[in-house]
């Protein structure tokens, strides 16, 4: 891993840590670097910085690079990290809101995460649930590898653990008026 500088990141670690605590609801000065955080994680092993590596760069002011990272669009917002925080730090809270930041600034670090996770998301509020078959499909014929996991679909589909047609839950109504007031607030919404 490359080294960072740190010296200008220093003199923005403040407003930084407030801007976050304000927008976020998080203060990420609590942390004191325990590690619960990235030792429950089930992504870690995949992310460029640990959950806990994250939080420091925004401790020390350094939210360009947290902003750039692939780590923020890995996290499967599980919440294991925000559950385990003996600090109530909310790793899991500054990880989405991170995400949303980093792509209205344009500086997604993987344009394939941003486009699964904005299919995820179609697919939810379509239908209350994911269709595992039809998001595997759109991403792959939307990032240009439309045969990727063809090899897979026909055992997985005699074993009855993909469906060609989705199922929608009882009242979706429900889910569309979650992502409806998440769009009043100002939130991200496709």
């Amino acid at each position: 891993m490359e080294r960072i500088n740190l010296t200008p990141g220093l003199a923005q670690a403040k407003p930084i840590r407030d801007s976050l605590k304000e927008h976020y609801g998080t203060d990420v000065g609590r942390c004191y670097q325990c590690g619960k955080c990235t030792a429950g994680c089930p992504v870690a092993f995949a992310m460029d910085y640990t959950p806990r590596e994250i939080v420091r760069l925004l401790q020390l002011g350094l939210k360009e690079e947290a902003l750039k990272s692939k780590t923020i669009w890995l996290c499967a917002t599980c919440d294991t990290c925000s559950t385990r925080c003996p600090r109530e730090v909310e790793p899991a809270k500054l990880m989405e809101g991170l995400r949303q930041e980093a792509k209205a600034k344009g500086l997604v670090a993987d344009k394939r995460l941003d486009l699964f996770n904005d299919l995820f998301l179609q697919l939810v509020e379509k239908y209350g649930r994911v269709h595992e078959m039809g998001l595997i499909l759109k991403f792959n014929l939307l990032s240009a590898q439309p045969l990727k996991d063809a090899g897979h679909g026909p055992g997985m589909f005699l074993k009855g653990k993909i469906n060609p047609l989705p199922h929608t839950i009882k009242d979706n109504g429900e889910v569309k008026q979650i992502f409806a007031r998440v769009r009043d607030l100002g939130g991200e919404g496709k």
